[in-house]
């Protein structure tokens, strides 16, 4: 059944000239069809140097608006348009610009993880990789808004010594549930196995960590890494992509705190299926629109981070 349902969709990304481009977090058969796996900005970059007509991005629908705001001139379609981010959810436009307001002074760095219209209201973006090079790209005296991220923004602030950041309130639920006691215990039992831990987690659970990264780069650090063993705080997608590439080291799911054995799961991601990719590559839709006074200022705030060397 799942062998039809891939040849199906090869047959398909041939017939539109699409590719797929899916996150780490995505249900494994997914990230099986995909072109390009990766974390969402770097998925969004590829995609500008693609020869496709079609983008088809299996994510949440803030990736997929990135993805349409770097490629305007190519199709953007999202399988699953109700696949919703808590942490850019938390973080509304309207509430947001009249937040800025308050605080004219401040440049505004945004984590990727928003909607095209916190982009839009953006000064400079950042992924949870280069968010502490963002920030240090601006003058010290510079004071800073950072959204949406409270966890990531804290982190950042306590690397950085900030006193004059202010931080948007706003966190990535499946993120802030693990647990701290949970974690602990697994690090007493696998004394030799190194954590590595997502910055979106809260402060307590990130200073257990030996490596703190963006999914992209806990990849490269456990790949790097003599270690043998590696417990792992962040979404439970990653797993397959470890265990795939590095299938002689073993990954152990850190508790979330209502759960004893495994990993939290974003469901929002679990939301794109096979069926789902090829119903949308059937129909050329549902497809990302964005108007292009907001798309030119989104575009604006992430080319702003990718000059920054």
């Amino acid at each position: 059944m799942v062998e039809n349902l891939q040849a199906r969709i090869a047959e398909l990304k041939r017939e539109r000239n699409a590719v797929i481009l899916a996150h780490y977090y995505c249900n494994p058969e997914v990230q099986a069809v995909a072109d390009f796996l990766g974390d969402s900005l770097a998925l969004s970059i590829k995609a500008q140097s693609v020869d496709a007509d079609v983008i088809l991005f299996a994510g949440v629908n803030f990736m997929a608006e990135t993805a349409k705001v770097l490629c305007p001139d190519k199709k953007v379609l999202i399988p699953r348009p109700d696949a919703g981010c808590s942490l850019a959810e938390s973080c509304d436009a309207a509430d947001f610009a009249r937040f800025k307001a308050q605080y004219p002074d401040h440049k505004v760095v945004s984590y990727v993880n928003t909607t095209v219209g916190v982009k839009a209201l953006t000064d400079i973006c950042c992924t949870s990789s280069n968010a502490l090079q963002v920030v240090e790209s601006l003058p010290a005296e510079q004071p800073i808004i950072f959204a949406p991220d409270r966890n990531l923004g804290a982190y950042i602030q306590k690397l950085t010594g900030r006193k004059n950041m202010v931080l948007w309130d706003g966190a990535c639920l499946v993120h802030e549930a693990f647990s701290l006691e949970g974690l602990k215990a697994l690090k007493a039992a696998h004394p030799a196995a190194k954590v590595v831990v997502h910055p979106e987690c809260k402060a307590e659970v990130v200073a257990e960590a030996d490596f703190a990264g963006s999914t992209a780069a806990i990849l490269s650090y456990c790949e790097a890494s003599e270690a043998e063993e590696f417990i792992v705080v962040t979404e439970a997608g990653i797993l397959a992509e470890m265990e795939k590439r590095m299938p002689m080291k073993k990954f152990i799911p850190a508790p979330a705190v209502d759960k004893k054995s495994c990993c939290n799961e974003c469901l929002e991601m679990k939301k794109v299926t096979l069926e789902n990719i090829i119903t949308t590559l059937e129909n050329l839709s549902p497809e990302v629109v964005i108007d292009e006074k907001t798309r030119k200022a989104a575009e604006r705030a992430i080319l702003n981070m990718v000059e920054i060397k």
